[in-house]
């Protein structure tokens, strides 16, 4: 079979690579490949990097996605989705990120390539050692899972919060505060109408559902929890991502609640397992186990590389 090799075209291919990423999971996450709702929260996510995208690369086979090279965020970063029968593909996705996909080190400006390798991948982590990649750990990428149980255990809250959701109170500049505090940014947040909706586009998802963006309520009304959920219906599995307290409220169960909560809708409509990319104390407290890590495996080109 010929193998094609062309550059990502946004309009047309995210959709695209969504049915490839649905089609081609396995159970527990076994293909290894990011879960569905990874991409899509990326693509709607204000720190993208929207003017690069059309640096991924597609690799099609009979006119059928078989690999994907991307980056998350921003250039620099790449990762590597496969069909199971085209894993042999990793050497041409590594010359074209290493070519493609090149970004610039904040810490001194050099050019950088930062390739995530799966660590059951062998074949792929000798192969970036080879092209003289070292490991950078502290940049990788853990992937855990929850078995969701049924019954689902009762779940609790102090006294004066109550669980709420975006479907009965979509209240962007509470969602926005909260997430604000929840990942420790100083003071009251900027409430332009341009930061409200790069907080409704986060959410609101071409898949979302809003009864699965659930909150945390306190008795002024405020948000002081929140924890954002996807449910990808084809394979039943929910994903988190994000998930914030604000800080002077933690330490109360109010963010375990929060998951907690998500994850049961999540069973509620099918859902068997949930994943979240973290291996943080939080997370393993509440039962999820780490599967597979993402490993972050580094290496800076001279300028007059490509």
């Amino acid at each position: 079979m010929q193998i094609t090799l062309r550059q990502y075209n946004h309009a047309e291919d995210y959709a695209l690579v969504d049915e490839f990423l649905i089609e081609h999971y396995r159970p527990g996450n076994q293909d290894r490949n990011w879960v569905e709702p990874a991409w899509e929260y990326m693509h709607h996510h204000g720190l993208l990097n929207r003017d690069c995208l059309g640096r991924f690369g597609i690799w099609e086979g009979n006119g059928e996605i078989v690999a994907v090279a991307h980056y998350e965020w921003r250039l620099g970063e790449a990762f590597f989705q496969f069909h199971p029968a085209y894993r042999h593909l990793r050497r041409d996705m590594l010359d074209y990120v290493e070519t493609n996909l090149v970004g610039r080190s904040e810490d001194d400006g050099q050019k950088v390539v930062w390739a995530y390798v799966n660590d059951y991948d062998e074949a792929l982590r000798s192969l970036v050692q080879e092209r003289g990649f070292t490991r950078k750990p502290e940049m990788d990428r853990p992937m855990a899972s929850f078995d969701i149980p049924d019954p689902f255990p009762p779940i609790t809250l102090p006294d004066g919060f109550r669980l709420t959701s975006l479907a009965d109170d979509c209240d962007w500049a509470k969602v926005h505060r909260v997430l604000w505090r929840g990942f420790d940014h100083e003071g009251d947040p900027p409430t332009t109408q341009e930061e409200l909706e790069d907080r409704r586009r986060m959410f609101d998802t071409p898949k979302a559902r809003r009864d699965l963006k659930i909150a945390v309520e306190a008795s002024d009304g405020s948000f002081v929890a929140f924890c954002g959920m996807f449910y990808e219906p084809t394979n039943r599995y929910a994903y988190v991502e994000p998930v914030a307290t604000d800080p002077d409220y933690r330490r109360r169960g109010l963010g375990r609640a929060a998951v907690l909560e998500g994850i049961r809708r999540c069973g509620e409509l099918g859902a068997t397992v949930a994943y979240v990319g973290s291996n943080q104390p939080f997370y393993v407290s509440l039962g999820f186990d780490v599967i597979y890590t993402s490993e972050c495996w580094q290496k800076y080109l001279d300028e007059e590389d490509p």
